[in-house]
């Protein structure tokens, strides 16, 4: 309810302004108290799991070269590839924590989550930063929200508050018929308050920020929630009452759950969020403790704790490494964790969701700008105070777009040691004295052992994540469970493997454009697929698809045997464009049902009631947003 505070300002309804300042921040504060010893111990066996199979990949592969001299050439394969394993290692080891946990029936959530919904005496807003969204959407997921709240008969705790940075007057003024409806059907039951903003000066983070000068002291708490997430009442009450409970923490994530797809690429990337996703967070839970980490949204912060900590300063210099902070998220819960705040997840609490990129085609749209994001965080890595696991966030961000130009680096070399073998004529002799030859020796029986581990390695998530969901599932042999988890599995691995050359392509393409100097600017996100035609599609990936070319011309010429090692990734390079048409549309009834997630077989009550929003939301003012 509106209680009095609503004053309507010119095509907006907003509060009574209740200004809290946010300063920006010196980078620079004594670091925050150690983790407990659980998570140190925790965190030791990471890094200990870590090294060793790290160290065990360096050697064998050593011992596949197995030559007295190594070359450059070999010693730059050899460095590269172990970096591009002990990347992929790290994630794998982090995921094998956390299936140990799960496996031992225990929570992986970082702090104790109240599971008694109870009434809360402190004020929360709902935010929804949109900036160019399919605004008839957004106001199903607003309204399926607060109808969920009301049945909870908790809407006296929340407001929510739509912060739309849309500049074009035609798409505001559809904006805002759609939310003014929106407003009217929930004026009974809870207060709805929109505004538009110009400039959007900072993006999303500005936007924020501007709230929370603007009305930040009337709440204790805000949730910022993206145009495609959603949140039960339930989960929302339950967030609110832990923050009650536990005054240092400055913010909790949950871990959303992907919903909503209709793409196959969208029920892909569901699945995998489904299947994989649980023993991945409760990994990242088990060793980050109380220093966690932000995902931008389906979070909980402490507003007195992100007003005093977390204003971003603006970065010296032009962008894309210069300029307003794009990748904020990471970035501001280092500087709460700086400021003493505890950052939380809570990977078992249910009732969190989000949509995810329709295509491939926009999750490369979001890569490039993602990408230009985290490589600005190597420059704050090196501000003063940040603990040393904030750094390491910072620096994982960075090197998760950094590892793509490594691995294309590493098929270089050792195309080109491939190369070499094939037509150098070999030097049997060095130029000591020696009265035998140094007969040059590839061992391929360690080399087709090490391939099988490495592959071990990388699909290991994959493999504990089909174990819980089948230990999970209710008499998965006798309802056919076991054959959709690992059907879904193996169809998602299979494609996921073609996908994986064309984003290392497209993403050191980001990189060398970054850092080149190219900005990426802030698009819309689409939440939709489209109907774009094969042509087109082969045009847009002409790049992997010229690399494909080139790479399987380069294989063939060395040996048929070569472009077999290397038909994976330059069979996905070649496929690209058809993979990415075919992906882009929706699924058939086997491949829908393989790749079914929880959600789409038993959704929840708030999923259920977005549904019935739809209906009611839609009308002649829906924005498509653009790419």
């Amino acid at each position: 309810m509106d209680e009095g505070l609503t004053e309507l300002t010119t095509g907006q309804y907003l509060p009574t302004a209740a200004p809290r300042p946010m300063p920006d921040q010196a980078l620079r504060k004594p670091l925050p108290p150690p983790a407990p010893s659980r998570v140190r111990r925790a965190r030791g066996a990471l890094v200990i799991l870590w090294m060793a199979v790290s160290i065990a990949f360096a050697w064998t592969l050593y011992r596949v070269l197995s030559v007295e001299s190594p070359t450059q050439l070999q010693i730059a394969f050899l460095a590269l590839s172990t970096l591009c394993f002990a990347w992929m290692a790290a994630g794998s080891m982090s995921a094998l924590l956390g299936f140990i946990r799960m496996m031992n029936a225990k929570c992986a959530d970082t702090i104790d989550v109240c599971e008694t919904a109870s009434a809360s005496a402190s004020r929360t807003a709902l935010l929804f930063p949109v900036y160019r969204e399919d605004a008839a959407e957004l106001a199903a997921r607003i309204e399926a929200t607060c109808r969920d709240i009301g049945a909870l008969e908790a809407e006296c705790e929340f407001d929510a508050f739509i912060l739309s940075d849309t500049q074009d007057s035609e798409e505001r003024s559809a904006e805002q018929s759609i939310f003014s409806d929106l407003r009217d059907r929930l004026r009974d039951s809870m207060s709805i308050y929109f505004r538009w903003r110009t400039p959007n000066a900072g993006k999303k983070a500005g936007n924020i920020r501007e709230w929370i000068e603007r009305f930040g002291d009337r709440y204790d708490y805000f949730v910022v929630l993206d145009a495609d997430s959603i949140m039960s009442a339930d989960t929302l009450s339950k967030l609110v009452a832990t923050m009650d409970a536990h005054p240092r923490v400055g913010l909790i994530q949950t871990v959303p759950r992907l919903v909503g797809g209709t793409t196959l690429f969208a029920l892909l990337q569901q699945f995998a969020a489904g299947i994989y996703g649980p023993v991945v967070s409760a990994g990242l839970a088990t060793w980050h403790g109380g220093g966690g980490n932000y995902w931008g949204h389906n979070a909980i912060i402490r507003t007195a704790a992100f007003a005093g900590c977390a204003g971003l300063p603006t970065l010296p210099g032009k962008p894309p490494l210069g300029g307003p902070i794009m990748s904020h998220d990471f970035v501001e819960a280092a500087l709460l964790r700086r400021g003493g705040w505890d950052v939380h997840m809570v990977p078992s609490l249910e009732g969190s969701y989000e949509g995810c990129p329709p295509t491939l085609t926009d999750l490369i749209v979001r890569d490039r700008r993602w990408a230009q994001g985290n490589l600005q965080h190597l420059r704050i890595m090196r501000a003063q105070g940040l603990p040393i696991l904030s750094r390491i966030h910072l620096m994982m961000g960075a090197f998760s777009y950094l590892a793509s130009p490594l691995w294309a680096m590493t098929l270089i070399v050792g195309t080109a040691l491939a190369l070499q073998a094939a037509y150098a004529i070999p030097k049997y002799f060095g130029t000591e004295m020696s009265l035998f030859p140094k007969w040059p020796v590839f061992d391929a029986q360690t080399a087709l052992a090490l391939f099988i581990a490495t592959m071990f390695v990388v699909h290991l998530p994959k493999l504990m994540g089909g174990v819980l969901a089948l230990r999970n599932e209710d008499q998965p042999l006798l309802r056919g469970g076991a054959v959709r988890i690992i059907g879904g599995i193996i169809v998602e691995t299979l494609l996921s493997t073609l996908i994986a050359p064309v984003l290392m392509v497209t993403q050191t393409n980001a990189v060398i454009g970054i850092l080149a100097g190219r900005d990426a600017g802030w698009s819309a996100q689409r939440r939709t697929g489209s109907g774009t035609s094969l042509a087109s599609y082969i045009y847009q990936y002409r790049y992997p698809l010229l690399w494909g070319v080139i790479g399987g011309g380069v294989c063939f010429a060395i040996s048929p045997a070569i472009l077999a090692w290397m038909s994976p990734i330059v069979g996905g390079l070649l496929l690209a464009p058809f993979v990415a048409f075919w992906t882009a549309r929706p699924a058939g009834p086997i491949l829908s049902r393989l790749l079914a997630t929880e959600e789409d077989r038993r959704p929840s009550r708030v999923l259920m009631r977005l549904s019935k929003c739809h209906g009611a939301s839609r009308g002649d003012g829906r924005q498509t947003a653009e790419a």
